[in-house]
């Protein structure tokens, strides 16, 4: 089987683990999660310690990130545990870069010392929003004093390396709103910030809310004022574009992430995780009763599953590539991948230069500021070559 590059093991490994519990679903979600019982938080538990405990991995991942639902809504023992599992899973090395999701309302003085104890050493935060009616609007249940409580956790417990989400178009905001935001952000002081874009999932409480007309999407070009202002507000604090929706200061990229967008291999672990490792990707099922049936069973079945090749590893390259700031380069692509570019990529490519949406230097691609205001478009037009 073709590897992804002539040696596996110079590929960076990240591991990932999906804790799918959530207090209670925000309207714009559409993760998988189940409400926090005591059972089949054990449950979960067991299941995952069994999981990395046959783990045979061929080198230590440098990289660990555990999403969810809100994984901080486990208690500190519970987050010990599950983290003691993994470190010794990922042969007792501890990642060098690891990131735990928490929510507002769940950071504790013992998680962030439980935490620190066990080497994260990066913490992201859900904040949304620092405005009370447009947390009401997208279904959020913390409180700004709680955001501000965290916070001040985070500074005191040591950890100055945290990344807090903002949401913009959201529904009765405004340019000034966002602006407003980002500002309010910046004086926390956080090392990162994601600034995303408002997306209507099918089957959430805001896209019944959008089918029913109670809502408006904005258009495009409406969004693309967004993104400006991010970049000239972050920007002109010290926070530096990575990403489409990503701004970090100085050597404070998310590095697993960073890993993730340049094809790297990364295993997902949990219900609801995916995986690429292997030249494979797979999905676990959305629900621990299956997922542990089939563990148990020893034939586990996945939500999805495909069996990759150099082309389709090439147009991903492509896509999550560009969207990067740094761009990508074509020589290591073609090494990487040899003769797996999608056929109409030439013309493709002569078109992104001639409308100024890109820039080639030598072998660098990069998106330009225009390019990177249409990169989901750009994307979509690289999966139709």
């Amino acid at each position: 089987m073709t590897k992804l590059q002539e040696k596996a093991d110079t590929l960076d490994l990240g591991l990932y683990l999906h804790v799918p519990f959530c207090a209670r679903s925000c309207d714009f979600c559409h993760f998988y999660q189940e409400a926090p019982k005591r059972a089949d938080l054990e449950a979960y538990l067991v299941g995952m310690e069994n999981c990395l405990s046959r783990i045979k991995l061929d080198r230590a991942a440098t990289t660990a990130f555990w999403g969810g639902g809100t994984p901080g809504l486990l208690q500190s023992r519970d987050l010990d545990r599950l983290g003691r599992a993994m470190v010794a899973a990922n042969k007792g090395k501890v990642p060098e870069e690891w990131t735990i999701e928490m929510a507002p309302a769940t950071v504790k003085r013992d998680k962030i010392r439980v935490l620190r104890d066990l080497g994260v050493s990066r913490l992201s935060m859900g904040v949304q929003s620092f405005q009370p009616e447009l947390l009401e609007a997208l279904g959020r249940i913390h409180s700004l004093d709680q955001v501000y409580r965290a916070v001040e956790l985070f500074h005191e417990e040591g950890f100055e390396n945290f990344n807090i989400d903002l949401i913009f178009a959201i529904p009765g905001q405004g340019l000034e709103m966002w602006e407003t935001d980002l500002r309010k952000a910046i004086e926390i002081k956080p090392a990162h910030i994601s600034t995303y874009c408002l997306t209507f999932e099918e089957d959430t409480a805001l896209w019944l809310r959008l089918q029913e007309g109670k809502v408006k999407k904005l258009e495009e070009d409406e969004e693309a004022r967004y993104f400006e202002i991010s970049r000239k507000v972050l920007g002109g604090a010290g926070y530096q574009q990575y990403e489409v929706s990503n701004y970090a200061l100085e050597e404070r990229a998310c590095v697993h992430n960073l890993n993730t967008w340049r094809m790297q291999e990364w295993l997902g672990i949990g219900p609801s995780a995916s995986s690429q490792f292997g030249m494979r990707r797979w999905t676990e099922p959305h629900s621990i009763e299956e997922w542990l049936t089939g563990f148990a069973d020893g034939s586990p079945k996945y939500a999805e599953e495909v069996e990759l090749t150099p082309g389709i590893l090439a147009q991903d390259f492509l896509i999550f590539g560009l969207r990067m700031n740094a761009g990508i380069d074509l020589r290591q692509l073609e090494k990487r991948f040899p003769g797996a570019l999608p056929a109409g990529w030439k013309s493709f490519l002569e078109n992104l230069l001639s409308e100024e949406l890109a820039i080639l230097n030598g072998t660098n691609l990069r998106l330009t500021n225009k390019g990177r205001l249409l990169a989901d478009r750009i994307g979509e037009e690289i999966l139709g070559l």
